[in-house]
């Protein structure tokens, strides 16, 4: 990875025209990674732009590395790589990565450590950390785009093919002259007073066994303290462990309960714990993502939730951000003064002063050095696409297999999550995009009954060609971009974007122009699961894993049983089993069963197909197989 970095600064310094590349991915947050490293690994050259010195970004530089997902289905491709490495880490340092959330199974690891696996991951593509784009235009030789860089050696040029924005908050949509949507409304006229989502300046935080180092003890509390010992006073008090606190969600909770919620492990001190209850008061290390939420409580003119200028507004934006790292940093002086705890900021995560800091007193200065660099954002524009992902269309797809519904899987499918409808605030009936069909009431109605699917649609622009969206700036609705902005889905949704954008370079196709299964078909030959179905004939693993994945979403053959999943809302999990579905992947094919298959594929991809001589006694597995195969060469 240095010598990859170094190699950069060198042409950086020999020319103002750094290079050409296939693919420009301005963010190293989840989603720009994991595109570039799928991209890579199709033999694509590719640089990521970086504002922070990290990759991750809203899973390490925002301090958010407890991983939400609730439904553990997207737990395949890269992510799933990431995590095994992640667990391969601490199991060599004898310590559990299930400490978060009151529970074992949730995943959760340090931000440094995630940042070093990322890097890793990464290590074959070219990284400009410290950098931020300052224009992007077009390049009127091979109509793709230049990028104006400030680098720390300069502002350089580099060219692309292909452009993705997976900035933290879509900031590349404008500057690409690309319409989107930023709040409830869409650009240029955009309603710069509605309301999105709370922002949180995370911290990460660790117990100081022999007492917290003077350095990390400020002796005089920060401006506006006093409001946020009241604020805090309703999250948290002294810990007693009383016997009327078992829930975690009674409020205000004791301090070794908000300890559990976003607990991570500790590489440094020895032992292991986990999320269960039994270990609570041996937890060491912490991210602090809760009660924190700006402007949360205290409103933003007297309504909760963030003005829209936000995200158009940088100075705003600057101000906004430098108030939320302050009322975190409040929290710790909290801990340390009112509830009598010998705990700070973790000085071994991060160590830099974010500029939002500077003008902080010095011994406050000497706690934000150690803060993340930058602060959680959970909403952030959303390119328009032809098609716009909305809470009704998760909720329909999430009814697959329940309540007597079969198939309604997209076929289009290139990714799989699983989250409620999330809004920290703003979440108003004025806030709502009602022409999308969206109000306060569809949180409730609309709620997701399990995993639903990410389509390929959402990825793409209505116009550009040479530009896609990778991190929480897809084309959706508000209501659906708060359960689409997590980790894990970042992440899944990116490596989709790397696998489209690749094809795109290699074959000379725009991206709106390659038909999905081409991507499935790569996806699926890297470990992605894309079907919501389960069938006990067909376990991960089988041979014919993936075309029966894909068979199953366009629907070549009827299943010879459907799963069944019990009827829940994914907030509220069934205590009912699920019934996994049969397949038959080793029954013989009737020739009826064939020829409609075969129908049925030709008309997906609205080609004639080239397939072998088929025999009568031809097995499922190895028959859709085999027409997927002649669908991915059409």
């Amino acid at each position: 990875m240095q010598r990859k970095i170094l190699t950069l600064i060198l042409c950086l310094l020999i020319s103002s025209s750094a290079g050409a590349y296939d693919i420009i991915i301005a963010g190293g947050g989840m989603g720009g990674v994991s595109a570039a490293i799928q991209a890579e690994r199709m033999g694509t050259s590719v640089l990521i732009i970086e504002p922070t010195g990290m990759l991750g970004g809203q899973a390490t530089a925002a301090g958010v590395s407890t991983m939400d997902d609730m439904s553990r289905l997207n737990d395949s491709g890269i992510y799933r790589e990431f995590i095994e490495l992640v667990r391969e880490h601490y199991r060599g340092k004898r310590k559990s990565i299930g400490t978060a959330y009151w529970k074992t199974n949730w995943k959760a690891f340090e931000p440094v450590i995630g940042h070093q696996i990322l890097s890793d991951m990464a290590e074959s593509a070219d990284i400009l950390f410290h950098s931020e784009i300052l224009s992007v235009d077009i390049n009127s030789q091979d109509k793709g785009r230049v990028v104006t860089v400030k680098t720390p050696e300069g502002v350089q040029n580099f060219t692309c093919r292909i452009l993705i924005d997976a900035t933290e908050y879509g900031d590349i949509i404008p500057m690409a002259g690309l319409r989107y949507r930023s709040g409830n409304s869409i650009s240029p006229d955009i309603n710069q007073n509605s309301m999105i989502q709370d922002i949180t300046w995370t911290a990460v935080i660790r117990k100081y066994p022999k007492g917290v180092p003077e350095n990390l003890r400020p002796k005089n509390p920060l401006p506006d303290y006093e409001r946020a010992r009241k604020n805090y006073m309703n999250y948290v008090i002294r810990d007693q462990f009383s016997k009327n606190n078992r829930s975690p969600f009674k409020l205000p909770a004791e301090f070794s309960t908000h300890n559990a919620y976003r607990a991570i492990p500790d590489s440094y001190l020895p032992g292991s714990y986990t999320g269960a209850r039994k270990d609570w008061k041996r937890i060491t290390k912490t991210g602090v993502n809760w009660g924190n939420d700006y402007p949360g409580q205290y409103k933003w003119e007297g309504r909760y939730g963030l003005p829209t200028a936000y995200l158009e507004d940088k100075d705003l934006r600057f101000e906004i951000n430098r108030q939320a790292l302050i009322k975190t940093l409040n929290f710790i002086y909290y801990v340390q003064n009112e509830l009598g705890e010998s705990w700070s900021v973790d000085d071994r995560e991060y160590n830099a002063l974010p500029d939002e800091a500077k003008d902080l007193p010095p011994e406050w200065q000497e706690i934000a050095k150690h803060m993340p660099p930058i602060p959680y954002v959970r909403e952030c524009r959303r390119i328009l696409g032809g098609y716009t992902y909305n809470a009704k269309a998760i909720y329909e797809n999430s009814r697959s297999y329940r309540e007597g519904k079969k198939n309604q899987e997209l076929q289009d499918s290139i990714a799989i999550g699983g989250y409620i409808l999330d809004l920290h605030t703003g979440d108003d009936d004025d806030d709502f995009e009602h022409e999308l069909g969206e109000w306060q009431s569809s949180m409730r109605t609309d709620e997701p009954c399990g995993a639903f699917q990410v389509p390929m649609r959402i990825l793409i622009p209505e116009s550009a060609d040479d530009f896609l969206a990778a991190e929480k700036n897809l084309s959706m609705s508000r209501l659906a971009s708060g359960a689409l902005r997590l980790q894990p889905i970042c992440m899944m949704t990116g490596q989709a974007v790397g696998a489209l954008a690749a094809l795109s370079v290699k074959t000379g196709i725009k991206p709106r122009d390659i038909h999905a299964l081409h991507v499935q078909r790569v996806l699926s030959d890297s470990g992605v699961r894309l079907s919501l179905a389960d069938y006990s004939d067909v376990p991960e693993g089988n041979k014919y894993y993936g075309a029966v994945q894909i068979a199953t979403l366009y629907r070549l053959i009827e299943p010879e049983k459907y799963p069944v999943y019990p009827k829940q809302r994914i907030s509220t999990p069934s205590k009912s089993k699920s019934v996994s579905g049969r397949f038959g992947v080793n029954s013989i094919v009737k020739k009826k069963e064939l020829e409609d298959m075969i129908k049925r594929a030709e008309e997906v991809m609205n080609k004639k197909l080239t397939l072998p001589v088929l025999s009568r006694d031809i097995k499922r597995g190895e028959a859709v197989e085999v027409i997927i195969k002649a669908m991915d060469n059409v």
